[in-house]
């Protein structure tokens, strides 16, 4: 039996898209950090806007060509923001058009549609990964006695662990040496370690999502690790330069030219993807 607010979220996005794609259905994968909008630490130009803002400060920005972009694949394609940010996290970006009609978080453990949490993907989502439970629990202890931690341990919505460490590289290979690698992967991100079910994955959120919504094409784009099987299950994978020899991806990437922005070459691609008549190149910013 369909629940009504299931029913929503199911009818009212696929609707939409259909609309997009005269009657198929291209999806965007769109990882948001350094692949998308860019920290104020990262050096994108004078010709930006901020997209979040963080105890008063501007911390996230996109350039104008990028916002331009952005605004014209939106009416192409059906864009699903993928990222491992929180549910709190991803709602503090504001790109100025819009609440996208999907969105997964949590590195696909949680899918918001028009903004709100769908229940049943995330019930599914602690079904998938019920057989790392344990060893998430292990994790948990262990990243609790790890020396050299410097930040609190998070349990992100039960889904995966989140910490830091002041020589995070030593605590992932010690975590990875002590937990199984059939049931769990250690991510280091800088300072920030993660512990996430195997099932926990991008590119398995990408599968489920693609069933949910009935896509006919799958287009994703990311820049780190977490990003890898995202990337694998797309029928195109979009990355920056040299990402495929850096992670020793064994399958086929478009990647950006050296020195171009990633968003703006993952837009500029989908637009053409999509067929639009206008050159990306031409677009006013």
């Amino acid at each position: 039996m369909i629940r009504p607010g299931e029913e929503r979220g199911r009818s009212r996005p696929a609707a939409k898209a259909q609309a997009w794609g005269g009657g198929r259905m291209t999806v965007l994968h769109l990882d948001l950090d350094n692949t998308l909008l860019y920290s104020h630490r990262h050096e994108i130009g004078e010709k930006k806007r901020a997209v979040e803002r963080y105890q008063g400060r501007e911390i996230s920005f996109i350039t104008e060509k990028t916002y331009e972009l952005l605004k014209a694949v939106r009416e192409r394609l059906l864009i699903v923001p993928t990222s491992t940010r929180t549910v709190g996290q991803y709602q503090r970006i504001d790109l100025g058009t819009g609440v996208f009609p999907c969105a997964l978080v949590c590195n696909g453990g949680v899918l918001l549609t028009d903004g709100k949490r769908d229940p049943k993907w995330y019930r599914d989502s602690l079904k998938e990964i019920a057989e790392s439970r344990e060893e998430l629990e292990r994790a948990e202890r262990l990243m609790e006695q790890e020396p050299g931690r410097s930040f609190e341990l998070r349990f992100i919505e039960e889904l995966f662990l989140f910490t830091k460490f002041e020589e995070p590289e030593a605590a992932a290979a010690d975590l990875r040496e002590k937990l199984d690698p059939s049931k769990v992967d250690v991510f280091r991100n800088g300072a920030k370690v993660y512990v996430v079910p195997k099932k926990l994955s991008k590119g398995n959120a990408v599968r489920r999502f693609r069933e949910y919504i009935g896509a006919d094409t799958v287009l994703a784009a990311g820049d780190s690790e977490f990003d890898l099987s995202m990337l694998a299950e797309a029928d195109r994978g979009l990355a920056p330069c040299g990402f495929g020899r850096r992670f020793g991806a064994g399958f086929r990437l478009s990647e950006a030219g050296e020195g171009e922005l990633l968003s703006e070459y993952v837009l500029s691609e989908c637009l053409k993807h999509a067929g639009a008549g206008k050159p990306a190149a031409d677009m006013e910013v």
